[in-house]
């Protein structure tokens, strides 16, 4: 296919056309020409309002639902919605029935995700049966393709376990991801321990329940050596521990949901159970640290954390509703409203190497890997704008600054229907 995108702005800030109005020429899937102007016959020309380009956005934490949960989100509609919102790559959380704790289960998953524009990463279960007792056979899983191991919102209890899981991954260079949550602390806690939850009367989740784990594991981590992934930091000593490991020279990265970003756990005075998450949402303290970690590569990435979860587990009391929040339409237009066009690319895009996934820069001869948008465009965001098949959106009611047109990857055209 030969694609022509005409009178585009790039944003790439390690990049000499950073800011510069481009033509671009795609041919069979590779950039073959960058130019002021480029006249030639193309399969389709790709001219829109106010037309940005970039390399193609990453997001570390998924979950669409399949196999076992498609009433909440189907693999194919999931990854139509990750590229009609500007991302080329995700990771895709073993939360699903079966588990992703086999050969078998990872290769099954890649399989329904080929000829997407977005490409599909899963991770595989750390543990058999997500139980916490046996490691998976992560050695078959990452030949299947399994991009890193971890049992999604399950913290490892025994700490021998993890030990053992850092040592052997290390041998094939395999990641492990630990959910930081001391369940003897947050057993049935709904939301963030405080004034907030005394005054709502619901059970609270302490901070010390995440920073007692990731204290733990960056222990171990100095111990054994290997690579650990900590998603969803939510709190400021975790932040000032993963700092520091970091100075040591440990091989430690973070991410950071983009709900703890913005909304804190005073947002929770309705008892919107769309708000209910794990990690719950923290105070406005933490939330301001956090946008600074992220700002200065503390946190290494931001992730939609995108759950989907359907109606009837959450049109329910507040306690009894399941945890979680879709969000991944509304990443760019959230970090556009409290970060710099430049600032927000650079975390979207950033230290894709880390995962081992290529990153494609926008350059003659580079696979053509783009996200398309209008940075400028402001809108609020209702139920109307989502796309994905449940509706559980914590930002409804928020507003957005900037949208999406769509992505190029895999030698193909994605483009959001909702603005197009």
């Amino acid at each position: 296919m030969k694609l022509l995108i005409k009178s585009a702005t790039l944003v790439d800030n390690t990049s000499d056309l950073n800011f510069k109005v481009k033509d671009i020429l795609i041919e069979d899937g590779v950039i073959t020409e960058i130019s002021d102007k480029i006249e030639s016959k193309a399969d389709k020309i790709i001219k829109y309002k106010n037309l940005h380009v970039s390399e193609g956005w990453l997001d570390t934490s998924v979950s669409f639902g399949e196999p076992g949960y498609e009433e909440r989100e189907s693999i194919e509609n999931g990854l139509l919605t990750a590229a009609s919102s500007g991302f080329t790559s995700v990771l895709l959380n073993p939360n699903t029935k079966p588990l992703t704790d086999s050969h078998s289960s990872v290769s099954h998953i890649i399989k329904k995700s080929i000829n997407h524009t977005t490409r599909l990463y899963p991770i595989a279960n750390l543990t058999l049966n997500a139980k916490g007792q046996e490691l998976a056979p992560l050695y078959d899983m990452k030949l299947a393709g399994a991009i890193a191991y971890g049992d999604h919102k399950k913290s490892i209890k025994d700490s021998s376990l993890m030990k053992i899981a850092l040592e052997y991954s290390k041998s094939f260079g395999g990641l492990v991801i630990s959910y930081s949550n001391d369940e003897s602390l947050s057993s049935n806690g709904v939301m963030n321990e405080g004034l907030i939850s005394t005054s709502l009367g619901l059970k609270g989740l302490p901070n010390i329940s995440e920073s007692i784990q990731v204290y733990r594991d960056l222990e171990i981590l100095e111990y054994t050596g290997g690579k650990l992934h900590i998603p969803y930091i939510s709190t400021a000593k975790s932040i000032g521990m993963i700092r520091d490991a970091k100075k040591k020279g440990l091989n430690i990265t973070s991410s950071v949901s983009l709900a703890h970003l913005i909304l804190n756990d005073d947002a929770l005075s309705d008892y919107n159970t769309n708000l209910k998450l794990s990690p719950p949402l923290r105070s406005k303290k933490d939330s301001d640290l956090l946008k600074d970690a992220l700002l200065d590569g503390t946190i290494d990435y931001v992730t939609s954390m995108h759950e989907p979860i359907d109606i009837d587990n959450k049109k329910v009391e507040f306690d009894n509703a399941l945890s979680g929040s879709i969000g991944i339409e509304c990443v760019f237009g959230v970090l556009s409203n409290i970060f710099p066009l430049d600032k927000v690319i650079d975390i979207l895009t950033r230290r894709k190497s880390e995962l081992s996934i290529t990153q494609n820069k926008i350059q003659v001869g580079s696979d053509a890997e783009m996200a398309l948008f209008d940075p400028d465009f402001s809108y609020r965001f209702e139920e109307d704008h989502i796309l994905s098949t449940s509706k559980n959106c914590a930002f409804i009611g928020q507003k957005m600054n900037g949208k999406v047109y769509g992505t190029i990857n895999n030698d193909s055209l994605c483009e959001n229907k909702l603005w197009i």
